[in-house]
């Protein structure tokens, strides 16, 4: 529809608006499905944004247009506005026929795109949209890459599914181990992995200002009142063995430290029922170290009291989880607490001084490992003498440590030595 006609054109006169408002400015629609014969059927209805406030918003409109068939809808903002309204500013003159005027407004177009109910009305989002840049580039080898390239494309594809097929194995493998020994347990088992180098934190509590070499490693520290109270009966069994008895507990191996007390302890007295008590409560520290899992019914043969039994649970192991199922786990650092406190227990049997050749023979480690042990507990060692000795003298070569105030403090030997290079 033209606006004015060449006769027109003598009689009227331009007049600008000047400053707009919104009701004033002109709208231009565009329909993408083909044009309109009969644009006085459409009812056109303009919704703006809400949110005035925000600079970004306040300026978007939506434009609705109803017919009897179909319902049309445009927006200048989005993926389906037109991008022309950013690029250029468009007038339109409208022509005031009792003045004969013509008006000059600023203008907005709006392409209308016909709405089927039943249909969403969001437009899908790109593919471009969502893909990163290595994706895009891929996808270019894919079109128009080099045999070359196309390999590597290829080779690098199969690595990335083999890594996502390898951490989907870890995580399983990893959920299936904390679901059978439990989170806790893996907790404390890397703990007590960390703590294996130090010792310190193993040791029994130690007063290392004490004016007698007794009161260093107290004996109730060790064992309790109550504890010791407990071991009478089981002391007394211990006491009453024979020679026979006790031969076999030597041939058995693993009783070595036991079977010298008890060959050598008074033959009457309180000196006599203490040393038995200390051997029993030894025995029960040397066959708790030489095993790893431990059940609920340990020491009920050699008839442990039950306080005891709880306290060397309780003291010396780990829990941990077996096919679901609670257990009690003697752990690498745990053998080095039960070194520490059976050395510490012969100390008091053996007037402050104890056998480590033995020791480290009954609990199953090795010689360098006790040394460790007694070295963090600050005794000095001795030395067995070196060259050939008699039989009579054999017994005297075991290396022995002793409680000497004030407690020995050793530098750690961090040095390594060099490895001769390969020439």
């Amino acid at each position: 529809m033209k606006l004015m006609t060449t006769d027109m054109a003598a009689s009227c006169s331009l007049v600008c608006c000047g400053e707009e408002r919104d009701s004033d400015k002109a709208v231009i629609v565009r329909f993408s499905n083909g044009s309109v014969r009969n644009a006085e059927k459409l009812d056109f209805t303009m919704y703006k944004n809400t949110d005035e406030s925000n600079p970004r918003k306040k300026s978007r409109r939506l434009m609705a247009a109803e017919s009897d068939r179909l319902s049309y809808v445009g927006s200048n903002f989005g993926a389906g506005s037109m991008k022309c309204n950013n690029l250029c500013k468009y007038y339109v003159g409208v022509l005031n026929k009792q003045t004969m005027q013509m008006e000059v407004h600023s203008a907005q177009l709006f392409n209308m795109q016909p709405v089927i109910p039943g249909e969403t009305t969001e437009a899908a989002t790109p593919q471009d949209a969502t893909q990163t840049y290595r994706d895009k580039v891929d996808s270019l080898i894919e079109a128009f890459g080099t045999n070359k390239q196309k390999r590597a494309l290829s080779s690098r594809r199969l690595n990335r599914v083999g890594s996502d097929t390898l951490h989907i194995a870890v995580a399983k493998a990893a959920n299936t181990v904390i679901g059978e020994k439990g989170l806790e347990a893996l907790q404390q088992e890397v703990a007590e992995t960390e703590a294996q180098g130090d010792l310190a934190l193993h040791l029994p509590p130690c007063n290392a200002d004490a004016d007698r070499p007794e009161d260093v490693y107290l004996f109730d520290e060790l064992l309790s009142p109550v504890e010791f109270e407990a071991l009478e009966q089981a002391g007394s069994k211990m006491a009453a063995l024979t020679s026979e008895e006790l031969q076999k507990m030597r041939d058995d191996g693993g009783c070595l430290c036991v079977v010298k007390h008890l060959e050598n302890m008074p033959t009457v007295g309180e000196a006599r029922d203490n040393i038995s008590r200390c051997a029993f409560y030894l025995s029960m520290l040397l066959k708790l170290a030489r095993q790893r899992n431990i059940n609920r019914k340990f020491g009920q043969e050699e008839g442990c009291p039950r306080i005891i039994q709880n306290k060397l649970l309780r003291t010396f192991t780990v829990d941990t989880f077996n096919n679901g199922r609670l257990q009690n786990m003697v752990s690498a650092s745990m053998r080095a607490k039960l070194a520490a406190y059976s050395l510490a227990l012969l100390l008091h049997m053996g007037h402050m001084t104890g056998d480590l050749t033995l020791l480290h023979r009954d609990l199953a480690i090795t010689e360098t490992r006790m040394t460790e042990v007694a070295k963090s507990m600050g005794l000095t060692l001795i030395k067995p003498p070196r060259g050939k000795v008699d039989e009579a003298e054999l017994r005297d070569t075991n290396r022995q440590a002793c409680l000497v105030l004030p407690l020995v403090k050793y530098d750690p030997f961090m040095e390594r030595r060099k490895r001769k290079k390969m020439h």
